[in-house]
């Protein structure tokens, strides 16, 4: 008996353990719309951050949205913190605008740059970080880019476009429907401009209708290549062969234009950062499995590149 006793009091400090935090949690408002997670290494060593942006849609800090849950942000911050890297991860304002019942109806994609640089500005005045890297995912690499210039000391662009999203969306629409490519095609011209219509495909009413198209112009003002080629701080960018939103030649117009910049291509992994072996049904559940792991690649690449600068 006092054998099995003993092996199970043996198991129970194992659990303890495995379950013991290799980091501090502190929830953190930065702003009147931002609210974030702060993890800090244990240890007390002065450590790098990587401020965390999440993508499009009404995603919050753990990179989840109302009927998608993944928790993919969540697991990039723990895991780089576990290597010893503070992260900041925070919820896109209009996750608290929606929150609130308040949502703003105005909001451009210039809010969501101002928001970024509200969070780089918070942390650089506290002096407390050796560097501070941004790493924007999807939506969120441009919006990093146009907030880490002349403020942070490295930038990671994680299933970021390479094109103008209007090119992008452009392009997206052609593979399903080349018909509806053209209409849409017609659109994006339109907005490009700065100007509104009510002209645009009924199938795409989401994606362009008028309550839409001032964010959509916003947002087609900026192209990514040009916004890349003005960054003089390390760069990596990051693509995986299973991403069904964002291809590799995305980052690859973006190696193109920042020639000093890093590429790195993650075979299997997918747009929420897992690793997919079978097909694309396999791979669109997995936006809402929060089980799976993310690519344990991923994490190494991203540490090996801020600990190296």
């Amino acid at each position: 008996m006092k054998y099995y006793i003993f092996i199970i009091s043996i198991l129970v400090s194992s659990i303890n353990f495995c379950q013991e935090k290799t980091f501090i949690e502190e929830d953190i408002s930065v702003s009147k719309w931002i609210d974030g997670t702060l993890l800090s290494p244990a240890a007390n060593d002065k450590s790098n951050l990587a401020i965390i942006i999440a993508g499009s849609g009404p995603t919050n800090r753990d990179g989840n949205q109302n009927f998608l849950k993944n928790n993919s942000l969540k697991k990039l911050a723990e895991g780089l913190t576990n290597n010893g890297i503070a992260t900041f991860r925070y919820d896109k304002r209009i996750v608290k605008q929606i929150r609130q019942g308040n949502v703003d109806k105005n909001i451009l994609f210039d809010d969501f740059v101002n928001d970024a640089l509200d969070v780089i500005n918070y942390f650089k005045e506290k002096s407390t970080y050796n560097k501070i890297y941004i790493i924007g995912h999807s939506q969120g690499s441009l919006v990093g880019m146009l907030a880490a210039k002349d403020k942070a000391d490295g930038f990671i662009s994680l299933a970021g476009a390479g094109q103008n999203i209007g090119d992008v969306i452009v392009d997206q629409v052609k593979t399903m429907d080349p018909k509806l490519g053209e209409q849409t095609q017609k659109v994006v011209n339109i907005l490009k401009e700065g100007k509104t219509t009510s002209e645009y495909p009924s199938a795409l009413a989401s994606v362009f209708n008028a309550d839409i198209q001032p964010f959509m112009i916003n947002w087609m003002q900026y192209n990514p290549q040009d916004i890349i080629k003005e960054l003089d701080i390390p760069i990596l960018l990051i693509n995986g062969t299973k991403d069904l939103q964002v291809s590799e030649s995305e980052a690859e117009l973006l190696k193109t234009a920042n020639e000093k910049s890093t590429l790195s291509i993650i075979e299997n992994m997918n747009h929420v950062l897992f690793e997919i072996k079978g097909d694309d049904l396999e791979n669109s559940k997995s936006y809402n499995e929060s089980f799976r792991a993310i690519s344990s690649q991923l994490k190494a690449s991203i540490t090996k590149f801020i600990k190296l600068q």
